[in-house]
Formats: structure tokens, C-alpha cells, sequence
């Protein structure tokens, strides 16, 4: 059986959920989930991976869906509640989703797919019926999830993890980040995607820990819910820090220092899901007391790198490889290279995703002869730890023959007196393949020259941008990492 739910037994009596309804024991969600279970199988034996997307807002009743899914036997396919109609069309006709599961919430916008014939329309509301039935002995090498890729290169493509590469992903975690049955966590990023489902809820949830539910980011409610002394455990993406320490910065000082002790309190606090600036690390570990813990992983692999939980977390790097995972970094010709030379990361291991759905020349090309996946990432390792310098196709800009990390300069102009925020991306040209430029959120007006010339100073002047643009905010995917696509097409 499902480890996860085997886990969940033995906590039964323990409080699993907190949401904005109530709060839910573990034997809350495990009858919930059985009841779901044997109401989507209507008498089947097994759903035999059945394709089954849900669009249900974050608490216990998006948990209880995800669980009766897997325990019917089915691939769970969750809906970004933020998507627009035509991109969840795409996900259910891509994954030829046979059942949608639909919160009340989300009713009028995915009412279409109740005139569908070919697709059973489930709402919340009609899962509470009790069936009789048993429920089917679940293989760990079958189907569980499919996640869509933010699709900055084409269209997104579904990854399918098993229930053993779920496993895999969330006892690494487990171990290496020392969760426990004694653990609170606020569960606040979008559960269409690997960091809020796996790393958040399914590590507290294995572990027997408590999950609030927070549905909408609120930095005044994320900083209430801090004060009421039960979280310990906090992961979040940069955008989110920046935003909440732009909250703290307008508090009194008293209040400031009320948070600052009950932060100093936490257990751990990480951030992913995009570059971590240093800048925002520093100020960071000045308000809570706390050096966030960057990691690094992905839609395909879950996580694969961490800086340690006891140990030195180094600033602007994403720290070494987890146990059980394999890491190396290679050359365009998959050559295995230095490591403290540039190169592509690349993974193997039981955590690493079974195959893009439906798509067989996209899975090929992804691995390489001997079986490792190709990231797409370019680091190098100093020290140990390995350091980012960015993504082949958005991150590394090609110009004047020099490979140049978008990240390092991005990391430099956030230092610079005025600028909040930027994105730095390379430009086609004809005479250097590719320039420097740079989009900057500024809080006032600046002198680009002044700008310019300050920036020379601290590196040498073919990383320099050679255009700049002053924008009021930099596009971003659900997660909060800045889509360079979007971004090239301001220039």
C-alpha cells in the first residue's frame, strides 16, 4: 500500500489540517479519502490509472481529492485555480482526462466541461455519498501525478512521477531536512506544482506533521498566523520574502520586534523555486534571525540539491547533492567535465520522473544514453556547494564569445541604491550573437549613466548591460520566477 497513507495510520489521531473551515485528524482524511476513493471507482475493481484532473481550493478537501485519487488507482492531475479556460483545456484534452473533480469556487469557469460528453464532471459536493467496495492494492511503479512544466520553450508538457518517485522525493526530503510528527507548516504556494505538493504537504503529512492552509497570499495574515506561535516550519519562493519584508519594514518597532522573536523560533525556513538574491538572504536572516535554506530542484526530479540543515548555508549557492540522488555536471556532448568548470547538471536517481506524458521524442531527448536527465541548468561547483550561473536557454547569454550568467548580474544591480528589483536576459544581435540588457523595478528615477558607470566598477565590462529598460513589475509565472521569454519581448 502507499506509504504516505500507511504513514497516515499511525498518526490517526493527530491534527493533519488546518484550513478556513476547520481543522481535520488524520482519520478525518483518511475516511475522506476512502469515501472519495470508492465514489470515483462506482463499483470498479481498480481505475487503472485513469487520468482524473481536479480543480479544488487548497485545504482538506484538495488533500482528500489528491489521496482518493491514488487510492482508487487513478493519476492525479491538479488545475492551476489561476489558469484561464483555453490553458485548462489544454491540460485535460493533453492528459485525455476522463473525470474533472470541480470546488465549488470553480464552478462557472469550468462548466464547459460539463457538456462534454466524453469527460464524467464530478462536483465537490456529490463525493460525500458512502459506497460500499474495497479499494485496490496500489503498485509503487504505477502512474500517480502529472504537473505541467512552465512551457518557457513550447508548449508545457505533462511530467509523470510515480507513486515510487514521489516516494523517493519525499523521504529524501524527510531525512535530510529532519521533519517529524512535532512540525506546523503554513502551505501557501499554488498546488498545481512540485514545491507546495511535495516538498510542503506531502513531507508534513508523511511525517505526521500539521498543515495550515492559507488559500491567498496575505503577507499582514502570513505575519498573524506567524504570531500565533505554532508554525515551525516555513517555505516559501523569493518573490514571497520580498514581499514580506517589505511588510515588516512598515511595522512599528515594537511589532518588529514582537515577529523577530517568534521568527527566531522556527525550526527551519527555506526558499526555491527561483534564484534566491543575496540581497534578499541577508535582509532576511536580519529580521527572523534565519539563513534560508536554498535548494534546487524541478517539475521532473523533485529536489536534488540542498544546502545542509545543520552546516553552513552558503548565499547564492544551492548547496550538494541530496542522498540517494546522483549529480553531475557535464558538457554539451554529455561529456562528464570538472566540476569547477561550467557545466549542464544532471540527474539520476529514484527520485527522477518516469516520462513527459505522451510524448516519447520529448522523453528521449531529455535523457541521455546512460540514463541521466538532462536539467537544462548550467553550475559549477566551489568548495563543494554548487553555484547556478543560470539556464542554458534563458539564463546564459551568448555574446562576443563569452558565456555570461544572467544571475550574476541580476545579483549586482539588486545592490544598487533605488533598484527593487530586475531581470537581465540577452538580446539577438548581429555583431555579438547575443547583448546584455536589463530590465529595473525602481522605487525613483535613476541616472542610467550614473547606473552604468557604477556597474563598471564592480565588473568587467562585457558582462555590462548595454541596454536598460524601467518597468513597473517583470512578468512571472504562478511561482513567482520571471518568465525571460515575456521579458525579451519588451526589448
Amino acid at each position: 500500500m502507499l506509504r504516505l497513507i500507511e504513514n497516515a495510520k499511525r498518526f490517526a489521531t493527530k491534527c493533519a489540517i488546518v484550513d478556513q473551515s476547520d481543522s481535520y485528524s488524520f482519520r478525518d482524511l483518511l475516511d475522506r479519502s476512502e469515501v472519495i476513493a470508492l465514489h470515483l471507482l462506482q463499483g470498479k475493481e481498480d481505475l487503472g490509472q485513469m487520468r482524473i484532473a481536479f480543480m479544488i481550493a487548497p485545504g482538506f478537501d484538495y488533500v482528500a481529492v489528491q489521496w482518493g485519487i491514488w487510492r482508487a488507482g487513478g493519476i492525479a492531475v491538479p488545475l492551476c485555480v489561476t489558469y484561464p479556460l483555453p490553458s485548462l483545456q489544454y491540460v485535460v484534452e493533453d492528459t485525455v482526462a476522463e473525470m474533472i473533480i470541480c470546488g465549488p469556487e470553480y464552478e462557472d469557469i469550468l462548466s464547459p466541461f460539463s457538456m462534454m460528453p466524453n469527460i464524467r464532471f464530478t462536483r465537490m459536493s456529490g463525493l460525500s455519498k458512502n459506497e460500499s467496495g474495497n479499494l485496490p492494492e496500489i503498485e509503487n511503479q504505477r502512474g500517480a501525478m502529472i504537473l505541467y512544466t512552465s512551457g518557457t520553450t513550447s508548449l508545457p508538457k505533462g511530467v509523470l512521477t510515480t507513486h515510487a518517485n514521489i516516494e523517493a522525493q519525499v523521504s529524501t526530503l524527510v531525512d535530510a531536512w529532519q521533519w517529524s510528527s512535532s512540525d506546523y507548516t503554513l502551505s501557501i504556494l499554488p498546488l498545481h506544482h512540485v514545491h507546495g505538493i511535495i516538498n510542503v504537504n506531502s513531507c508534513a503529512l508523511w511525517s505526521g506533521a500539521t498543515v495550515q492552509f492559507l488559500p491567498n497570499f496575505d503577507a499582514k495574515k502570513v505575519f498573524e498566523i506567524f504570531m500565533e506561535g505554532k508554525v515551525n516550519v516555513f517555505m516559501a519562493v523569493p518573490t514571497i520574502y520580498f514581499k514580506l519584508i517589505a511588510y515588516y519594514e512598515n511595522l512599528s518597532q515594537t511589532e518588529q520586534m514582537k515577529v523577530t522573536e517568534k521568527l527566531k523560533k522556527f525550526r527551519l525556513m527555506v526558499s526555491g523555486s527561483a534564484a534566491l538574491p543575496v540581497s534578499v538572504m541577508e535582509k532576511w536572516h536580519g529580521i527572523s534571525g534565519h539563513y534560508l535554506l536554498e535548494r534546487y530542484g524541478m517539475t521532473e526530479i523533485g529536489m536534488a540539491i540542498s544546502n545542509p540543515y545543520e552546516g553552513t548555508r552558503r548565499a547564492g549557492y544551492i548547496g550538494m547533492p541530496l542522498k540517494g540522488v546522483e549529480v553531475r555536471l557535464c558538457d554539451e556532448a554529455d561529456r562528464v567535465i570538472p566540476s569547477d568548470q561550467p557545466g549542464e547538471i544532471q540527474v539520476r536517481g529514484g527520485n527522477v520522473f518516469k516520462e513527459y506524458w505522451g510524448k516519447p521524442e520529448a522523453t528521449a531527448k531529455a535523457f541521455t544514453s546512460d540514463g541521466w536527465f538532462k536539467t537544462g541548468d548550467i553550475a559549477v561547483v566551489e568548495d563543494g556547494y554548487f553555484k547556478i550561473l543560470g539556464r542554458d536557454s534563458v539564463d546564459i547569454i551568448k555574446s562576443g564569445g563569452y558565456k555570461i550568467s544572467a544571475l550574476e548580474i541580476e545579483e549586482v544591480l539588486r545592490k544598487y541604491p533605488g533598484v527593487k528589483d530586475c531581470g537581465v536576459i540577452g538580446i539577438p544581435d548581429e555583431e555579438w550573437g547575443e547583448l546584455v540588457a536589463a530590465a529595473l523595478v525602481t522605487e525613483k528615477n535613476i541616472d542610467l549613466s550614473v547606473l552604468n558607470a557604477w556597474i563598471r566598477e564592480r565588473m568587467p565590462a562585457y558582462k555590462t548591460p548595454r541596454k536598460y529598460l524601467l518597468v513597473k513589475d517583470l512578468p512571472r509565472n504562478a511561482m513567482g520566477k520571471v518568465t525571460k521569454n515575456e521579458l525579451k519581448k519588451l526589448f
